[in-house]
Parts: C-alpha cells; sequence; structure tokens
C-alpha cells in the first residue's frame, strides 16, 4: 500500500450537525463512511444513519455505511467477556472486506471514518481499525474534537494482535 494513501477518523459525539460539518469542511474531507455497529441514537437523533446521510449529502459530503462490516460490536465470535476481541475481529472475512472497501473509497475521495466516540483513543476505529490501516501502510488521522488533527499511531496493547 502506497504511503500516500490517507484514511481520516472522526467522532461525532455531542456536537451539532453543522459543527462535524465544519470539521469535515476544515479537512477536505469528501466522503464519511459510517463505522456504527448501531447508526442511531435516542440522544444525538441528528446523528441516526438517514437523518446524517441527508445533512451530509446537502453539504455535498457524499455518505456511505460500512458498519456491518466495520463496527465495533460484533455478535459472532467478536469479543471476549465484555471487552471486544479485536485481534479475532480483524480476523473475519467480512471485516477484512470492508477494509478493501474503504482502501477503494481512500483512492478516490478524501474519506473519514466516523464513529460516536469523541476520543479516537476511546474508540475501535482507532483500536481495530487505524490498527489495520497502519500495518498495510496507510496513513491515519484523527480529527480532534477541536479541530486539530494528529497521526494515527500504533497502541501497545494491540501489537501483538497486529503483528
Amino acid at each position: 500500500m502506497a504511503d500516500s494513501l490517507r484514511v481520516w477518523t472522526i467522532g461525532h459525539s455531542d456536537r451539532s450537525l453543522p459543527e462535524l460539518i465544519q470539521l469535515l469542511r476544515a479537512h477536505s474531507i469528501s466522503l464519511v463512511v459510517d463505522v456504527r455497529s448501531q447508526p442511531y441514537s435516542q440522544w444525538a437523533p441528528q446523528f441516526n444513519r438517514e437523518a446524517l446521510a441527508r445533512g451530509l449529502e446537502a453539504a455535498d459530503i457524499a455518505y456511505r455505511y460500512l458498519g456491518d462490516e466495520l463496527g465495533g460490536r460484533v455478535a459472532e465470535g467478536g469479543s471476549s467477556g465484555r471487552q471486544p476481541d479485536y485481534g479475532r475481529m480483524a480476523e473475519r472475512p467480512r471485516y477484512l472486506a470492508g477494509i478493501e472497501e474503504l482502501l477503494t473509497l481512500a483512492r478516490n475521495d478524501t474519506v473519514a471514518v466516523l464513529c460516536s466516540e469523541g476520543d479516537h483513543r476511546q474508540c475501535h476505529r482507532h483500536l481495530l481499525i487505524a490498527q489495520t490501516l497502519l500495518r498495510r501502510g496507510v496513513q491515519v488521522t484523527h480529527i480532534q474534537a477541536d479541530g486539530t488533527a494528529v497521526a494515527g499511531e500504533r497502541v501497545m496493547r494491540q501489537l501483538s494482535l497486529f503483528s
């Protein structure tokens, strides 16, 4: 994988849709790839799947749902106890197919992987997806709540799972 390929990540947290769009525009994001297993919330209905898709498309930002492939909650053998087993999840054929689709999208658009968690360090977009991408030589950049961007990096607890 060429080092020039980049995937951004962002968490919607409890911000408004216009605030999210402003952050996306500040980083020239043209496509949001939603990786939430359950893209609905009674607390943040502006980010329910259909509402989010409509809002982004009205702002000329494309939307794609890949939560079935890249979501952080997996029913079939993707957890050990209460914690997700990211090592096992990263080996699932459906997950790997989702990664390939994400990479194809990133070759044609400036892509941001979206989940709900505001802090990327506490989210599967960093602990699972970014680790897979980094291992493949893809640049990962996390958009922070204040609009700054930080480079993705390997995390120690995942090194043994992703070596």
